[in-house]
C-alpha cells in the first residue's frame, strides 16, 4: 500500500470513527426508588447496581435494533459475580447478556432506523416489576413515556408473582395472549395494563398507541421509579 493509499485509507476510518461516535446514542439510567436495583442493558451495558439515588451513563451506537433497559430487584451476586434476581434476572449473571426473566418493566429500542429515526417504547409485555420513564433529551424531541401506576398492588390474583405482575402470555402461553399467530387483540388482561398505562405496550400487537420515535441521534434518560 502507497502512501497515498495509506492516508485515504486512514482518512476514511478516522472519518467512519466520528461518524459512530457522532451518531452513538447516550442513554443516562437513573435509579429514583427508595430501594437498590440492578440495572440491566442489552445488547450494550451489561449490568450495574444501582443504589437509590445513583444513575449510569451507557453509549449505544447507531443502527443497534433490539436494545432493552430494565431493572432487576431483589439480587444476590458473590464476589465472583454469579447470583440471581426475584425479577428481571438475566441467567444469574451481573453483567446480562441475554433479555431478563419476566416479570420485568421494559424500555425497549432501535436506533437509526427508517427515515433514520429512533424507536422506542415501554413494553409490559413481559409484565412488570418498577415504575418507568423513558423520554428523550436532546435533538429536539421532547414526547416522553411513563408507566407510573400501582400495578402490583392491583394486579389480578392469575397475574401475580413475587416482586411483580406478570403479563398473562407468561401464565398461560396460549396464542390469545402470545400472539404467536398474529391474529390476536387485546383481552381483559391487556386492558388491566392499558388503562394504567396507555402509552405502554399490553400485548404483542399493540403498536399503534405504544411505538414513539425521535430523530437519529437523540440521547434518553430512563428512570426507575420517577
Amino acid at each position: 500500500m502507497n502512501l497515498k493509499s495509506l492516508s485515504l485509507f486512514s482518512f476514511c476510518l478516522i472519518a467512519a470513527l466520528c461518524f459512530t461516535v457522532a451518531n452513538a446514542a447516550t442513554f443516562n439510567i437513573r435509579n429514583n426508588c427508595p430501594y437498590t436495583v440492578w440495572a440491566a442493558a442489552v445488547p450494550t451495558g451489561g449490568g450495574r447496581q444501582l443504589n437509590s439515588g445513583e444513575f449510569w451513563d451507557i453509549n449505544v451506537n447507531a443502527g443497534t435494533t433490539g436494545g432493552r433497559i430494565w431493572a432487576r430487584t431483589n439480587c444476590h451476586f458473590d464476589g465472583a459475580g454469579p447470583g440471581g434476581c426475584q425479577t428481571g434476572d438475566c441467567g444469574g449473571l451481573l453483567q446480562c447478556q441475554a433479555y431478563g426473566a419476566p416479570p420485568n418493566t421494559l424500555a425497549e429500542f432501535a436506533l437509526n432506523q427508517f427515515n433514520n429515526l429512533d424507536f422506542f417504547d415501554i413494553s409490559l409485555v413481559d409484565g412488570f416489576n418498577v415504575p418507568m420513564e423513558f423520554s428523550p433529551t436532546s435533538g429536539g424531541c421532547t414526547r416522553g413515556i411513563r408507566c407510573t401506576a400501582d400495578i402490583i398492588g392491583q394486579c389480578p390474583n392469575e397475574l401475580k408473582a413475587p416482586g411483580g405482575c406478570n403479563n398473562p402470555c407468561t401464565v398461560f402461553k396460549t396464542n390469545e395472549y402470545c400472539c404467536n399467530s398474529g391474529t390476536c387483540g387485546p383481552t381483559d388482561f391487556s386492558r388491566f395494563f392499558k388503562t394504567r398505562c396507555p402509552d405502554a405496550y399490553s400485548y404483542p400487537k399493540d403498536d399503534q398507541t405504544s411505538t414513539f420515535t425521535c430523530p437519529g441521534g437523540t440521547n434518553y434518560r430512563v428512570v426507575f421509579c420517577p
